[in-house]
């Protein structure tokens, strides 16, 4: 039960930041790299917050207007100043490690073990029961992930998200509707940067500590966590799987995305129980990148050919 707890736990923290891969990579279709400095970046702003005394809720919207004002630079480096994508993103990711830094007081690592944090405090104790004590975490981080979904998905059907879509799939839709589809894009990269940092604050104060590596391959685990869930869960990509009286049905590819990274994590910490090594975690998930996407590619390759 331990380990299954920690599973939901660790895809649940994952899961916020990999909403915001979604936008960027199946939405915007935008390596966006910023990612694994934005991510950490919550979580320096966390910890010195939490430690200077603000509320540990209240750091979570810091983080992510934090993360939302580095991606309004990724944007506006890559729309404004007309460099490539990638080459945007890795700017602002190597700046933000030095402004990380600064964040967290000049420390690579900062502790906040014994402050109050969201998951540890004493509104939190009086108010869950105590045959919920072992589950609080873990729904605690159910409410904030399913929160973010339902208001990302209530964003995406707005005419402000419909708008994001046609920027990642047709620019000139967006020129003809008179709307600037660098505003577009740059409004896009902020919300998933927001996602990222918002990730990493709950991190933090998940873990007790900040540390200034915790972002080093955030945006592998933001992609397997996307693929996966996009390639098992969503009927456009499994149409001979999710049929109900011969129509095809499916879940939303924001929850897909979420149930992506719980079962990511879980072949992750299945991987090591059957005796890999911590080390060997980057050679797991491009076994796994690997595996997903060439079992898939088959599987449709066999619909197209009965087609």
């Amino acid at each position: 039960m331990t380990l299954l707890l920690g599973i939901f736990e660790e895809g649940l923290i994952y899961a916020l930041m990999a909403l915001g891969v979604y936008i960027t990579y199946k939405i915007l279709d935008f390596p966006d790299l910023s990612v694994d400095s934005t991510f950490p970046m919550g979580a320096a702003l966390t910890a010195s917050a939490v430690l200077a005394g603000i509320h540990p809720v209240l750091t979570l919207f810091l983080s992510f207007l934090a993360g939302a004002a580095a991606g309004c630079v990724t944007g506006i480096i890559h729309v404004k100043l007309k460099v490539r994508d990638l080459l945007s993103g890795i700017i602002v990711m190597t700046g933000l490690y030095s402004l990380n830094l600064r964040f967290a007081g000049g420390r690579a690592n900062v502790p906040v073990f014994g402050r109050e944090t969201i998951f540890e405090n004493r509104f939190l104790d009086n108010l869950a029961p105590q045959s919920l004590a072992p589950y609080t975490v873990v729904l605690l981080l159910l409410f904030i992930t399913l929160t973010c979904k339902v208001l990302l998905d209530l964003y995406l059907n707005t005419r402000s998200g419909y708008l994001l879509r046609a920027a990642g799939d047709n620019e000139t839709l967006v020129t003809s509707l008179a709307k600037d589809k660098g505003t577009v894009k740059i409004l896009g990269l902020a919300i998933a940067n927001g996602f990222a940092a918002l990730a990493g604050s709950v991190y933090c104060q998940h873990k007790g500590f900040f540390e200034i590596s915790i972002g080093t391959g955030t945006i592998v685990m933001g992609l397997a966590s996307v693929i996966i869930g996009i390639q098992v869960f969503c009927p456009d990509h499994r149409p001979f799987l999710f049929r109900l009286f011969g129509r095809p049905f499916g879940v939303r590819p924001t929850t897909a995305v979420i149930a992506g990274s719980v079962i990511y994590k879980a072949c992750i910490s299945a991987a090591i129980a059957m005796g890999l090594e911590a080390n060997d975690l980057k050679l797991i998930t491009s076994v796994l990148f690997l595996a997903i996407l060439a079992t898939f590619a088959r599987q449709r390759k066999k619909v197209k050919g009965h087609a």
